[in-house]
């Protein structure tokens, strides 16, 4: 999936955009402190910044520890953007944390190719292999297991109920035209129809990757990379539809400069009532009502609609789930932590508390919230699924995607240019 050893330019750009300079990267990884205690202090790198899955995490580290007096859990925590430039700077430089958020994909198998992550095939079995199939699957490598899972979704519209039914919208859109129908009645009622974080780009790019599943089909996104060719006609289409919903100027005020999790971001825009909709992950709740008040029961779930004449249905599902990574040379402790986290008693913390997808499947049980049931739902019956794009494929070509639908939004690229664009990007790989 791409030539494993990052380009000097790649990591340079990475480590400006982390706010990084070559000096301040330091070895990461667990140590001991020498003394006669020997105690292992583990760095654990996540991107949970936000509650209540932040004040769970630290508690679940605190746990392992009262259950490891001899190990010590370091957390790191960075909001996505900046973890993504970190950790490609960190790839570049050969050092990578003791236990690292990982998306799977074509991500984990640049940082696999490059020497510096652990192979857990043996040593996470047998609990590693009764985790639910569909969530260990972006990890596997070549048949091996190079990550463990603790989360697992899709991407789909949440929608507020009392704005729809102020718009006069009886029921959520199946076919596309009839969403850019329900974008217009909202509209007309007076209600910001969408909610986008513009700013960070890879929330845009759910749009035109669920878009080319639905007029391409779900295999073809990853035929598409692996042929090195996005310039086909459905690719091209997808761009189409996009640039005929962004022409309905259905999103919030300034959303070209908004953050995803902040106060006056995505996903405070809808908890507070003031879009109707995003197109987001089985996160979005949580985020949420941690960044602004959320819906509570006016809060609904629709999978992305069908485009008519096109080859992707419905029920094919983009997304993925969260995992953790071990560096290579991973002191003992890290796998024991792993084992811990993907407990059957820590699975059912997560769920109750957090909101997450079970990958235990005991754990499906605890399972309260009904919009996380229609999640699962949809995955169940899902009959294809594409990992993120960004994480699907090698860094760089997943960046170009990024920023030429980022572009595409704002106006500054056509829907053929940025099939060219990716293409290119994903020819350079070679």
């Amino acid at each position: 999936m791409g030539d494993p050893a990052l380009s000097r330019r790649g990591f340079l750009a990475a480590s400006a955009a982390a706010g990084l300079g070559m000096t301040t990267l330091t070895a990461c990884g667990g140590d001991s402190d020498g003394g006669s205690s020997g105690t292992t202090t583990i760095e654990w790198w996540n991107i949970s910044t936000t509650e209540p899955a932040k004040t769970v995490w630290a508690a679940l580290a605190r746990k392992f520890e009262a259950q490891n007096p001899k190990v010590k859990i370091k957390i790191v925590q960075m909001e996505n953007d900046a973890y993504k430039s970190k950790m490609t700077a960190l790839t570049s430089s050969g050092k990578l944390p003791d236990i690292f958020h990982t998306w799977g994909g074509g991500v984990l198998k640049q940082q696999v190719d490059a020497g510096l992550v652990e192979d857990l095939t043996d040593s996470t079995k047998p609990w590693g292999d009764a985790l639910l199939p569909a969530a260990r699957e972006p990890y596997l490598i070549d048949d091996r297991a190079y990550g463990i899972p603790f989360d697992i979704g899709m991407i789909g519209f949440w929608y507020n109920k009392a704005l729809f039914r102020k718009a006069g919208i009886s029921a959520p859109p199946t076919t596309w035209s009839g969403f850019l129908d329900a974008v217009r009645k909202l509209k007309s009622a007076g209600v910001t129809p969408l909610a986008l974080a513009g700013k960070e780009k890879w929330p845009g790019m759910y749009y035109w990757a669920y878009l080319a599943m639905r007029t391409a089909g779900a295999g073809a996104l990853q035929k598409a990379y692996e042929d090195k060719d996005f310039t086909g006609t459905p690719f091209v289409e997808a761009g189409e539809h996009l640039e005929e919903l962004v022409g309905l100027q259905p999103f919030q005020r300034g959303f070209l400069g908004a953050a995803y999790s902040t106060p006056t971001g995505q996903a405070a825009a809808v908890g507070n009532g003031k879009a109707a909709m995003e197109l987001m992950g089985q996160w979005a709740p949580v985020v949420q009502a941690d960044a602004g008040k959320g819906l509570g029961k006016d809060l609904g779930f629709f999978p992305f609609p069908a485009v008519e004449g096109g080859k992707g249905t419905i029920t094919e599902v983009f997304g993925g789930g969260g995992g953790h990574a071990l560096r290579r040379g991973a002191p003992q402790a890290a796998v024991d932590f792993l084992k811990f986290f993907a407990s059957e008693a820590t699975d059912l913390e997560l769920v109750k508390k957090t909101g997450v997808l079970p990958v235990v499947p005991s754990a499906e049980r605890a399972i309260a919230d009904p919009n996380i049931k229609a999640v699962q739902e949809q995955l169940k019956k899902s009959t294809g699924f594409q990992l993120y794009l960004d994480q699907a494929y090698a860094p760089a070509v997943g960046q170009e995607v990024n920023d030429s639908v980022a572009a595409l939004i704002s106006g500054s690229k056509s829907p053929a240019q940025v099939a060219q664009s990716v293409t290119r990007t994903a020819r350079e790989e070679q």
